[in-house]
């Protein structure tokens, strides 16, 4: 059986002081789930959420990675970097990734190719604009980013990857996908990873949705068959807000 699994991206917010405290509560209000939860703070803050989660049921994500292990990489972060301050997921592909700074599907999956080999979890983002959707094109272009992102990736690595699809109009818009809409594409996805690998394969993984989740369209969404949980930005700098989501 899938494990449910909420993951929140807290994007280019929190101080350390904000981040510490937001960080504490979320592990205090969210206590008992029978969700997966995971914090991924901007990486100024990373040592010290990992502070806070660690030994607790809080898993602590980073937002990015660089397609390298070191070198002159200047602004990157390396998967080295990562694992020595606790990281055990790393988010690769947001579509912020993709249209504001132009990451192709190449980079992408060379990104997790490498985050894969170093034995941390990856959350691909796949989703298509509004324009692609209005024209038919959300199935084949989130198959085509399913396809290039996972090239090279063995059916015992997809154990370690989450795919979340979040369409880009409803990132930050306020506007979400319906439930019966976004469990469609979670059952293409689905679908995709059994013509990729194996029925088994498609039937075990986790598909997170991501798009302007809020408490009070999370049980919806997260009551379809093949939504398994949640990738929340704005909602998630809220302790309440995270945690009614959690336990929707």
């Amino acid at each position: 059986m899938r494990k449910r699994f909420v993951a929140g991206n807290w994007k280019m917010h929190m101080n350390i002081a904000e981040a510490e405290a937001l960080a504490s509560a979320i592990v205090e209000r969210t206590k008992g789930t029978d969700f997966r939860v995971l914090v991924a703070p901007p990486f100024t803050a990373l040592h010290t959420v990992s502070k806070i989660v660690a030994g607790s049921h809080v898993e602590l994500g980073a937002q990015n990675m660089a397609a390298a292990e070191k070198g002159a990489h200047t602004g990157e972060i390396s998967p080295l970097m990562l694992a020595d301050i606790g990281v055990s997921s790393v988010i690769l592909g947001h579509s912020e990734r993709r249209h504001d700074y132009g990451e192709s599907d190449s980079l992408i999956n060379s990104k997790v190719v490498l985050a894969l080999s170093h034995g941390f979890e990856v959350i691909l983002c796949v989703g298509e604009t509004l324009e692609e959707r209005d024209t038919g094109k959300a199935e084949r272009v989130v198959g085509t980013q399913l396809e290039s992102g996972l090239a090279g990736v063995s059916e015992d690595l997809l154990a370690r990857v989450v795919v979340a699809y979040e369409p880009v109009w409803a990132i930050g818009t306020g506007r979400t996908a319906t439930p019966e809409d976004a469990d469609a594409i979670h059952a293409h996805i689905r679908r995709a990873i059994g013509d990729m690998y194996s029925s088994a394969a498609a039937e075990s993984l986790v598909i997170q949705y991501g798009g302007s989740v809020k408490p009070d369209n999370a049980s919806g969404l997260l009551g379809k068959e093949n939504i398994d949980g949640a990738l929340v930005g704005g909602a998630s700098l809220k302790a309440e807000d995270f945690a009614a989501i959690v336990n929707a």
